[in-house]
């Protein structure tokens, strides 16, 4: 499994030994950065746990009684077939680290730890080799994508339409292939801002973590007319929208070698689910509207997202709706929240409803409007400012001239939707 410099490394230690964790940690303590040890007793929990962990290094020890290690090796290869096999054994146990290796572990260590820096050596010698069966090329030979994290400190900032707009608009200008994720599990928008019908959403992805890839990951999206890719949210009464930090990791990281941009989204981040799509962001915009209240909920979610160790570097405040009559001013916003802002987008109440309510983002259909070449400007200091490697041009599309499907579905939604407005 390929681990993503924005992820973190997940470690599932299987061990009937408590002290054999603490020992374990100790070790990789400051000797492997950005990293979670996760820890499972019991043969059978093992198996279960590696299937909703989705971990990168599977560390097995021996002392699982009644359990062949060759046997066990096989089993959790099968759960988790993107990760890599460690295997702990006892100095007299050469046999079974014989096993172990047959069955598809890549490598051993003999207890007990007694040399922290040698055992993190082999647990960065393993992951570097890889796994068993791992592909090479197609998706590890794409260069990453960018994330941009949309989110606001309440509700009403318009940050689902800035990230559908800012999502459409970086589709538009960069000619690159651009997935939108509806992350706003609480009070999801997105489908109704695009009028698309949620056939599938994220929970379809969970129970295939394991063997996550493109093609998995292209059959749940949903394909918008503007060439936008869309990760739909389940309805907000599902309980798999309570999805766990490693899984969200998983997608985000799958999402990123498939997408040159990832636009999330989000909402309010209030728990770690949210925080799993603030980790793995390029950028953090934070919408504000230039109204007193939001901002004191703006300097509150600033606050959180410091003590969370986000640099400020990372976070965007961008004013929607700047130029509102009796607004406040972007200096005086700048001074109140201590951090400058990034992009303004002017006031059209009355055409961001409109958009809203046909499923017909202004981008498409008002594309000379005040509100839809901002939009485009501001796609356009994000593609300068968070340059893509070198590659060719959306890979998605299926034809010649598919680059220019947002403005052909600009004019039809224009002419479908018979909007007055000039």
């Amino acid at each position: 499994m390929t681990v993503s410099i924005y992820e973190t490394l997940r470690i599932l230690l299987v061990s009937g030994q408590e002290e054999l964790r603490d020992l374990v940690e100790s070790a990789l303590q400051d000797r492997l950065p950005n990293h979670r040890v996760y820890w499972v007793s019991q043969a059978d929990m093992a198996l279960q746990r590696a299937e909703e962990l989705v971990p990168h290094l599977i560390v097995l020890s021996d002392d699982l009684r009644g359990t062949a290690m060759g046997f066990m090796v096989r089993e959790l290869a099968g759960r988790a077939p993107g990760a890599a096999i460690l295997v702990l054994i006892e100095p007299t146990a050469v046999a079974q680290a014989s096993q172990a290796m047959l069955a598809g572990a890549r490598g051993f260590v003999v207890k007990p730890i007694a040399n922290p820096e040698e055992f993190a050596s082999s647990v960065r010698e393993v992951l570097r080799q890889g796994t068993p069966g791992e592909a090479t090329g197609g998706d590890t030979a794409r260069p990453l994508g960018r994330v941009l994290v949309f989110c606001a400190p309440k509700g009403g900032t318009g940050r689902t339409t800035l990230a559908i707009n800012t999502a459409i608009s970086l589709h538009m200008e960069t000619k690159r292939a651009v997935a939108l994720v509806d992350a706003d599990y609480a009070a999801p928008a997105v489908d109704v801002a695009l009028n698309l019908q949620p056939e599938r959403t994220i929970a379809d992805l969970l129970p295939r973590l394991a063997r996550l890839d493109t093609e998995l990951i292209m059959g749940v999206l949903a394909h918008h007319a503007s060439g936008v890719h869309v990760l739909m949210a389940p309805p907000p009464d599902d309980t798999a929208a309570d999805i766990p930090l490693p899984q969200v990791q998983q997608i985000v990281a799958t999402l990123r070698r498939t997408f040159d941009w990832v636009v999330v989204d989000l909402g309010l981040p209030m728990n770690e689910t949210a925080y799993a799509f603030l980790d793995s962001a390029d950028r953090i915009v934070i919408s504000v509207v230039p109204e007193m209240v939001g901002l004191r909920n703006a300097r509150l979610l600033l606050d959180g997202l410091h003590e969370r160790g986000y640099p400020e570097s990372k976070v965007w405040m961008l004013v929607n709706r700047a130029t509102l009559p009796g607004g406040i001013k972007p200096s005086d916003i700048e001074a109140r929240l201590r951090l400058p802002v990034s992009f303004s987008i002017p006031d059209d109440q009355a055409l961001a409803t409109h958009a809203v309510n046909r499923g017909v983002p202004a981008t498409l259909s008002h594309p000379r409007s005040a509100l839809a070449k901002a939009y485009r400007q501001f796609a356009h200091k994000i593609a300068k400012e968070l340059p893509l490697a070198d590659a060719s041009p959306d890979p998605l599309t299926e034809a010649p001239g598919a680059s220019d499907d947002a403005t052909e579905a600009g004019s039809k939604f224009k002419r479908r939707a018979k909007l007055g407005r000039k």
